[in-house]
């Protein structure tokens, strides 16, 4: 697996999470990312051209993976906005406390080990008044759709870089302790309903 996660698995993802309905649900939130932003689990920087150069100051991108931090260099080079990109993991952020105005998770709180200790660290790194933003899939509220979630999941892990179906997300958030400024959850179009239910919205710390 070794082989396949460091030289196949950054191209499948960064080739999945730029599908055009994946693209306007993270068009839905991550406009509204202002000041300075970190970006937990980057990626491939399908972001960055989300982002209102207006009101965003900077974007410190954390992802472990080097594969998708090569790929999310290109994209770093070719546009104005200010961007450092860091290795680094949500549990662990390599940041100061209150040092950031907005934190942004897209399609990340899906494949995190320890998310009790990234929500903490989330806290942390928030300035006073400062808000997290996500757009996430996880567990659909239709008892077959979760059924199959749950069937497919351990599978559907090894290969997609240990992703999870059937995440609660919106608990999970809540558990973490906070509170939503907005949330809307629903299918995503035209998507496989397994993978297609997504929470959108803003939260800040209880």
């Amino acid at each position: 697996m070794a082989f396949y996660n460091r030289f196949i698995l950054p191209n499948l993802i960064g080739a999945a999470c730029t599908q055009s309905p994946i693209m306007k649900q993270r068009a839905k939130i991550v406009p509204e990312a202002r000041g300075i932003v970190a970006e937990i689990g980057m990626g491939a920087a399908p972001n960055l051209a989300l982002y209102d150069p207006a009101q965003v100051k900077a974007v410190i991108g954390i992802e472990p993976n080097k594969g998708l931090r090569k790929k999310a260099r290109r994209l770093i080079a070719a546009q104005d906005l200010p961007v450092e990109l860091v290795d680094g993991v949500a549990e662990n952020l390599p940041l100061d406390t209150g040092s950031v105005d907005t934190v942004v998770l897209t399609y990340t709180l899906c494949s995190l080990p320890d998310v009790p200790g990234a929500m903490s660290e989330i806290r942390r790194v928030l300035k006073p008044g400062g808000r997290l933003l996500f757009c996430e899939h996880g567990a659909a509220p239709d008892a077959g759709v979760l059924k199959w979630q749950n069937r497919i999941e351990p599978v559907w892990k090894l290969f997609a870089g240990g992703c999870h179906l059937a995440r609660p997300i919106d608990r999970m958030i809540e558990a973490g302790g906070f509170t939503f400024e907005k949330l809307d959850a629903s299918y995503m179009p035209k998507s496989p309903k397994i993978t297609a239910y997504d929470y959108i919205g803003a939260a800040k710390p209880a």
